[in-house]
């Protein structure tokens, strides 16, 4: 018997594909954009990379440029670049990082501009 996995899109719809019943439950988040926010619940067995989670749920083919970057950074250990696109719970991790039940993966995605000089500036104007 198989678990269902539901996504939930930014504009409440869902999406549920039947999954096979795995070990641990993990989380994804990934903001695309204000109005694109994507979250979903994912069974893993234990030992799946971060790198393997983002596969199985899809996001390699469904976001291009998140595919591009895992290509790039798949054999970075230490996730020291500004630019790092990842993480588990606001933690920058590498992409061999290996789950844990009910880790939050965490998607990110470049600003346009730093945040504390965006508030600077509201707060100046």
């Amino acid at each position: 018997m198989g678990d269902t996995v539901v996504e939930l899109t930014g504009d409440g719809s869902k999406h549920s594909n039947a999954l096979q019943s795995e070990l641990m439950t993990v989380y994804l988040a990934y903001a695309e954009d204000e109005q694109r926010q994507h979250y979903l619940v994912l069974k893993v067995s234990q030992g799946t990379s971060l790198y393997e989670a983002l596969g199985k749920a899809g996001w390699l083919e469904r976001f291009a440029e998140l595919a591009k970057w895992c290509e790039q950074a798949v054999d970075i250990t230490t996730p020291t670049a500004k630019r790092w696109h990842v993480g588990i719970y606001a933690q920058k991790q590498p992409l061999n990082y290996l789950l844990q039940p009910f880790d939050r993966i965490e998607v990110y995605r470049s600003l346009s501009a730093d945040p504390m000089s965006q508030r600077k500036n509201k707060s100046r104007g």
